[in-house]
């Protein structure tokens, strides 16, 4: 695994969720999963791009984020009821290390340790995708008026 993916991982946790993870990849409109499926994987990309897109009424389904290289896809196992909150298609060839959440859970729970830093550094990625979200809304916002 890449030292890009899972920042702040030690040598040990990056070795022992490599060992949960095993090697994803998709061709271009690749469907990834569905909006509203069980949520019961996520993935590490290394390489590519994926669309997130949510369906609108009239509009059909919408890309609202692309990810890419050093990305997690696939936040929505983390809370119930564990179903994807978006669809999720590949844009371009893409490589990913998909990871079982049920097993990443029981490693977790064998080894709080190692749980923690897993923990840790999904949500640092979580948080930093937040703030890139925020800031292009605020761009969006800042922009709308400026017409």
């Amino acid at each position: 695994m890449g030292s890009l993916l899972l920042p702040g991982l030690s040598d040990a946790a990056r070795a022992r969720l490599a060992e949960l993870s095993t090697p994803a990849l998709w061709v271009p409109d690749e469907i990834v999963f569905r909006e509203g499926e069980p949520a019961r994987r996520c993935w590490l990309l290394r390489k590519g791009r994926v669309q997130l897109s949510t369906a609108m009424p009239g509009r059909g389904d919408v890309v609202i984020e692309t990810l890419s290289g050093g990305d997690v896809l696939g936040w929505s196992w983390l809370r119930p009821p564990e179903v994807w909150s978006f669809g999720a298609r590949a844009a371009e060839p893409t490589e990913a290390l998909q990871i079982d959440v049920a097993e990443l859970h029981e490693a977790a729970e064998r080894d709080p340790a190692f749980g923690y830093a897993v923990a840790r550094a999904m949500s640092g990625l979580l948080f930093d995708r937040l703030q890139a979200t925020r800031a292009r809304l605020l761009d969006l916002y800042a922009n709308r008026g400026a017409s």
